[in-house]
């Protein structure tokens, strides 16, 4: 296995090595922003006065506006490619995290949020489109699980930020510092070459979306998709927005403590991605998935029932290996499965969506959470998820390996996956 990883770790051109350290940084940074939040929003309740409900729905809208950019952002990228759209965003999701380190008032903060949310969304889709399509066919897994580790460094950096720069100048000071890192993701973009999968499909045709959706197999992959990635969206954010405030309200842990079980448990999110996404290749993306989520599953009581510092720290590790190694497979099967016209709108706009469902997550651990505790709040939303993932996976299809600019605006093949 480790054999395998380093093969697919070489080899790569100096643009391909760009582009995907482009995407790997723009992705890290969006998730390093996100989950300032999550790991903050009780200390910002307090400076607010506002209840933990409330703060909850912050993250609830960043999640509602991700499709809006993914739309904007995506449908930009389709007919003017790829690079500028993706210098505008990180430049706009910059700025707009840099002010909500002054924002006077919960309100103002929540019109951040929304506008943030908006950048975000733009991110990913076109950040993985690119990586993708630069990346050759037969090393798409590995480097899928790479990039997709990009969220959990990016939380991983948060949890380490926030021990440095939380004590000493407050959650204010760690919104400020985001500016400097999206910033080193700008310089890094600029460096990237435009992808030639979009300049050979513009030349081929310029097909609108909307005829492209004529089509009813891509209508139908794409449904089949949104409902994929609230299930996974549901999964992700049912085991780690809510888990930090587990640890330090439910569990009367301090804010240190809980901080220290983040990192640990990001470790297992990074090599998760990277492993079971290089294991794609071998037994299929479908396969590899519901392996994890099974695996997740399995976790659930002592993830959700553990209080002592160890048993949640090895809990929550395996728990992200098992969550983050289903994640990591994921921006390989989304760009395999759209049409080239609209690869820089569809995987972003599939996954966004899903997260516009999965947004009510956080409000409703919360709400249960205040019923019946914190332990009955995650179990009672990650199990169905965790099912959910397992069942669509079980019945979807794949198209590992397929060779981009071929598909025009048809939705590719999915002979391999009825193997897989």
């Amino acid at each position: 296995m480790l054999k395998t990883v380093r093969e697919q770790a070489t080899g790569l051109t100096k643009d391909q090595r760009n582009a995907f350290f482009a995407a790997y940084l723009g992705w890290a940074m969006d998730a390093f922003d996100y989950f300032l939040v999550v790991l903050v929003y009780s200390e910002i309740a307090d400076d607010f006065d506002v209840s933990l409900t409330d703060m909850a729905f912050l993250t609830t809208a960043t999640l509602v506006m991700r499709p809006v950019g993914a739309l904007l952002f995506g449908m930009w990228a389709d007919r003017k490619g790829r690079r500028v759209p993706l210098m505008v965003d990180v430049i706009f999701y910059s700025i707009v995290g840099f002010a909500c380190a002054f924002a006077p008032n919960y309100t103002v903060l929540l019109v951040l949020r929304l506008l943030y949310g908006i950048g975000m969304g733009g991110e990913w889709g076109l950040g993985a489109a690119l990586a993708m399509e630069k990346i050759p066919a037969e090393r798409r897994g590995f480097w899928s699980g790479l990039l997709q580790s990009g969220y959990s460094l990016g939380y991983l950096l948060a949890a380490v930020a926030f021990f440095g720069i939380e004590p000493a100048f407050g959650w204010r000071g760690l919104f400020a510092f985001s500016l400097i890192p999206a910033l080193v993701a700008l310089w890094v973009r600029t460096r990237v070459e435009e992808s030639e999968v979009w300049e050979k499909t513009v030349k081929a045709n310029r097909t609108p979306a909307y005829q492209v959706f004529k089509n009813p197999a891509v209508l139908k992959r794409f449904v089949y998709l949104v409902a994929l990635m609230t299930a996974f969206n549901w999964m992700s954010h049912g085991t780690q927005d809510v888990y930090p405030t587990f640890v330090k309200k439910g569990l009367g842990l301090s804010p240190d403590t809980s901080i220290a079980i983040a990192v640990v448990y990001n470790i297992g999110a990074i090599i998760g991605g990277a492993l079971l996404g290089a294991l794609s290749e071998q037994l299929g993306r479908r396969r590899t998935i519901m392996i994890a989520a099974v695996g997740g599953l399995v976790i659930v009581p002592f993830f959700t029932l553990s209080s002592m510092v160890g048993w949640l720290m090895l809990s929550s590790f395996l728990m992200q290996v098992c969550v983050q190694g289903a994640w990591g497979v994921i921006p390989a099967p989304l760009t395999e499965m759209s049409p080239d016209a609209i690869r820089g709108f569809y995987p972003g706009v599939t996954y966004q969506l899903g997260n516009l469902i999965a947004a009510l997550n956080l409000p409703i651990q919360e709400a249960i959470a205040d019923h019946h505790g914190y332990p009955a709040a995650m179990t009672w939303t990650v199990v169905p998820a965790f099912a959910l993932v397992i069942v669509l996976s079980a019945v979807g299809k794949e198209a590992k390996g397929i060779r981009f600019g071929s598909t025009g605006t048809q939705a590719p093949s999915t002979a391999k996956a009825d193997t897989a």
